[in-house]
């Protein structure tokens, strides 16, 4: 009988904002990303997993005449023609050599397939959106629009990259002409 009581007293001294704020809370404390971690130079980011179609070690790839620098050209994977984008390039990094743990990060975006090539791929990681907050300024050398989010683990912090927002109209539409 007594629980029935603190119980609607415990509701009564709630307001709707925070019932709301509370449920809020237990939905996001219990939700997990999954990510796919990889480093341009010194700086780790990650991009949502349901985004990446495979990980493949650099190939051939062909320039595309008239492109943007950041687009490194085409390659052919099992058919299909898939743009790579350097997102070393992309981001204003210094340019380095492809080494042995260079990798393509092969996506899907607006039903189309295209390649980041990134200096090496981590792990995989689950982080829970609890542990993820908005972009401070200043935190990259990348433009904000690209940016999602900091995810904050015990030894160090990612950054969320927006995959679909990584080109723009735009050069989307550049890509889709030159194939």
């Amino acid at each position: 009988m007594t629980d029935d009581i603190f119980y609607v007293k415990k509701l009564s001294v709630l307001t709707k904002k925070e019932v709301k704020m509370e449920k809020k809370n237990e939905n996001t404390e219990n939700k997990i990303k999954q990510v796919v971690g990889f480093k341009i130079g010194n700086e780790e980011y990650v991009i949502d997993i349901l985004k990446v179609q495979e990980i493949i070690k650099p190939v051939d790839i062909t320039p595309i005449p008239d492109s943007p620098d950041f687009i490194e050209g085409v390659i052919n994977l099992r058919g299909m023609v898939i743009p790579i984008v350097s997102l070393r390039k992309r981001f204003n990094f210094e340019e380095l050599k492809d080494n042995k743990d260079t990798k393509i990060i092969v996506t899907k975006i607006d039903n189309h397939f295209i390649g980041f090539l990134v200096d090496s791929v981590t792990e995989v990681l689950r982080i829970p959106t609890k542990l993820i907050e908005q972009t401070p300024p200043l935190v990259s050398k990348i433009g904000s629009e690209f940016l999602a989010g900091v995810g904050k683990l015990e030894d160090r912090l990612v950054i969320f990259i927006d995959i679909d927002k990584i080109l723009s109209a735009e050069e989307k539409e550049v890509i889709e002409k030159a194939l």
